[in-house]
C-alpha cells in the first residue's frame, strides 16, 4: 500500500529494502529504522562534493586566507542541499530523470545540443576525478602516474561491478569510501589543532579580502555544485521506491530530504575540514601559496608528522575512486535520457579513461588538469540548473510536490549566484587575473 510492489527481477537484497520502505511508508517502522531504507541516493550524489577538485580549491583557500572563507563552504553546502533535494524530488514526483524530461520536452536539436554539452561536462568531470585517484596512488605508493592511472581504471571497474549485485551494494561501497574521506580529515584536523574561535568566526562572518579571495570563493562554489550529479540524483530516486499516490510520493520525499541533509551535511563538514587543515598548517606557518595537491601532501607530512600525509593521500584516493565511478554512472544517465541511447557501462568507463591516461602519459601537471576541468565544468552549470528549476516549478508535471513559491525564488537566486561566480572563474582562466 502506497508503493508499487517490487518487480520480479529485483534482487533479494533490493526486495528486502523495498519491503522495509513500504513498512516505513505505512507507519510500521519508526525513527532511524523508518529512515534507513531510504538512505543511499544522496550519499552517491554527495561524492561529487568531496571530489579531487574540492581538495584543490579548499587547500588553496585555507593556505592563502586562513579561516576567512569558511562561510563560503557553509553557503555552498546549503545551496547543495536545496539543489539536490529538488533533483531527488523530480525523480520521485515524475518517475523520470532530468535528462529524460529534457529529451521529451525540448525540441530535438535542443535536446541533442544539451546532450553534447553534458557529455563534455561528464568527460571533464571524469578526467579530474580519475586523475585525482591516480595522484593518490602516486603519492601513497610512489608508482609512476601512468601506472597509477591503470590501477585507477582497474579499481573503478571493480566498484562498478557492484551494480550487478543491486543498488544497495553500490551504495554501501560508496558510503564506505566517503567514510574513509571523513576519517582522514577528522584525523588531519585533530593533528592540526586549529583555533576554535577562528573557525567559529570564519563560519558566521561573511567577508572577503581583495580580488584573490573573491576568485577563490568563486572556485569553492564552482567546485561544489556539479551538473552531472544534478542529472544523476533524479535518476537514483525515480524508480528506487515508487509511490502510487500523491500522499505516498510526499512521504517518500520527506524521507529523501533526510537522506540529502545527512549526506550533504557530511560533505560540508569534510570540505570545512579540508580548509581548516590548510589554514591551521600552511597559513599559520606563512605558506600561503600551497595550491598543488602533491605540495600539500608533502607539506602535511613535514609539518604535522604522525602520517598526516598518508591520511591525506588515502582520503584523496578514496575521493577519486568513488567520484570517478559516480561520474561514469552519470554519463550513462545523460546519454540514455537525452538521446535514448545506451552503451555498456564498462565501455563508457574504458572510453572516458582515455583522456585522463593521455594527460598522465604526457606528463602534464595533475593539479593543472584539475583546475582546467573546473573551468570546463563552469559551462555546464546553467544547462542543468535552469531546466531543473523549470520542471520542479511546473504543477502539471510535479503534482503536489511542485516547488513552493519561496523554494523557486531561492533556487533562482542560487542558480544566478552560481552562474555568475562560475563566469568569474572562466574570466580568471582566460585573462589570468587574480593571481
Amino acid at each position: 500500500m502506497g508503493t508499487k510492489p517490487p518487480l520480479p527481477n529485483v534482487l533479494p537484497g533490493e526486495s528486502r529494502v523495498l519491503e522495509a520502505a513500504q513498512r516505513s511508508l505505512q507507519g510500521q517502522r519508526r525513527g532511524m529504522r523508518a529512515i534507513w531504507p531510504f538512505l543511499g541516493p544522496a550519499f552517491i550524489a554527495a561524492v561529487a562534493y568531496v571530489d579531487p577538485g574540492n581538495f584543490a580549491t579548499n587547500v588553496a583557500g585555507g593556505s592563502r586566507f586562513g579561516y576567512l572563507l569558511l562561510w563560503v563552504i557553509l553557503a555552498a553546502n546549503l545551496m547543495a542541499m536545496l539543489i539536490q533535494s529538488m533533483s531527488a524530488k523530480l525523480g520521485i514526483a515524475t518517475g523520470q530523470n532530468l535528462p529524460e524530461l529534457c529529451g521529451q520536452r525540448f525540441r530535438r536539436p535542443v535536446a541533442i545540443a544539451l546532450w553534447l554539452q553534458a557529455e563534455l561536462i561528464a568527460m571533464a568531470t571524469d578526467m579530474a576525478e580519475f586523475i585525482g585517484a591516480a595522484l593518490g596512488f602516486n603519492l601513497l605508493f610512489g608508482v609512476p602516474l601512468f601506472t597509477a592511472g591503470i590501477l585507477t581504471g582497474i579499481a573503478a571497474f571493480a566498484i562498478l561491478t557492484l551494480q550487478a549485485r543491486g543498488f544497495r551494494h553500490l551504495e554501501a561501497a560508496i558510503t564506505v569510501l566517503v567514510g574513509v574521506i571523513v576519517a582522514g580529515f577528522a584525523f588531519e584536523v585533530f593533528l592540526a589543532d586549529p583555533s576554535l574561535p577562528a573557525i567559529a568566526k570564519g563560519l558566521v562572518t561573511p567577508r572577503l579580502d581583495g580580488n584573490r579571495s573573491v576568485l577563490l570563493a568563486a572556485g569553492i562554489l564552482g567546485a561544489t555544485v556539479m551538473p552531472h550529479v544534478i542529472y544523476l540524483h533524479s535518476a537514483l530516486t525515480q524508480r528506487r521506491v515508487v509511490g502510487i499516490s500523491e500522499e505516498a510520493k510526499r512521504r517518500i520525499y520527506r524521507f529523501e530530504r533526510v537522506d540529502v541533509v545527512i549526506a550533504m551535511g557530511i560533505a560540508g563538514v569534510v570540505n570545512a575540514c579540508m580548509l581548516i587543515t590548510a589554514a591551521a598548517v600552511f597559513h599559520a606557518h606563512g605558506l600561503t601559496g600551497v595550491t598543488d595537491i602533491d605540495v600539500a601532501f608533502h607539506g602535511l607530512g613535514t609539518l604535522l608528522g604522525s602520517h598526516a600525509d598518508t591520511a591525506f593521500g588515502v582520503a584523496l584516493l578514496a575521493s577519486g575512486l568513488s567520484s570517478s565511478s559516480v561520474g561514469t554512472m552519470a554519463g550513462q544517465v545523460v546519454m540514455q535520457g537525452f538521446v535514448q541511447r545506451q552503451i555498456p557501462l564498462f565501455v563508457r568507463r574504458a572510453v572516458t579513461m582515455v583522456p585522463a591516461l593521455v594527460v598522465l602519459a604526457v606528463g602534464w601537471n595533475p593539479s593543472g588538469a584539475l583546475v582546467l576541468s573546473q573551468v570546463v565544468l563552469s559551462f555546464g552549470i546553467p544547462f542543468a540548473l535552469i531546466p531543473l528549476v523549470r520542471f520542479t516549478s511546473d504543477a502539471t508535471l510535479m503534482g503536489t510536490l511542485v516547488n513552493h513559491r519561496l523554494t523557486t525564488r531561492a533556487a533562482v537566486v542560487v542558480a544566478g549566484v552560481i552562474i555568475v561566480l562560475n563566469a568569474a572563474l572562466l574570466v580568471q582562466a582566460v585573462t589570468g587575473s587574480g593571481s
